[in-house]
């Protein structure tokens, strides 16, 4: 049947406490440090990304800053612009008009003249107009 051979029973024993011992200085323990330290960058990575989102967060808010200061400016110079806009329109507007009042105002004085002038005209004639009537009248 089978017996146990205690030369082989102690050699097999002394080559599996070899072999742990080697795999563990060879395999094991590098694989266990490689671990470790993947962690350790994990972890950093996420600490990485945790700040990045920190700063993401406040480039953000500084980029919406900028945006709201850059609206208020534009809509500062728009009003800015429309007010010149209708100063300059509203200027046209009354020299214009002081334009006009002036050419009313001389139409009104060489229309006065013109009256004048018919009326000094028609005065002279009054009197031809005159002999002309009782010349009619006379006839009739």
């Amino acid at each position: 049947m089978l017996d146990i051979n205690p030369i082989l029973l102690i050699a097999t024993f002394i080559v599996f406490l070899t072999l742990i011992v080697t795999l563990n200085r060879w395999l094991y323990n590098p694989l266990f440090a490689y671990m470790k330290k993947r962690d350790e960058d994990i972890k950093k990575d996420l600490q990485k990304v945790g700040s990045n989102d920190e700063e993401i967060n406040e480039l953000n808010f500084n980029s919406q800053t900028i945006i709201t200061n850059a609206k208020l400016e534009a809509a500062a110079l728009r009003e800015k612009v429309t007010a010149d806009a209708k100063e300059l329109a509203d200027s046209k507007l009354e020299a214009k008009r002081i334009e006009l009042a002036k050419e009313y105002i001389e139409f009104e004085q060489s229309l006065a003249e013109s009256k004048k002038q018919l009326t000094d005209s028609l005065k002279l004639q009054v009197p031809l107009f005159s002999e002309a009537v009782k010349a009619k009248f006379s006839q009739i």
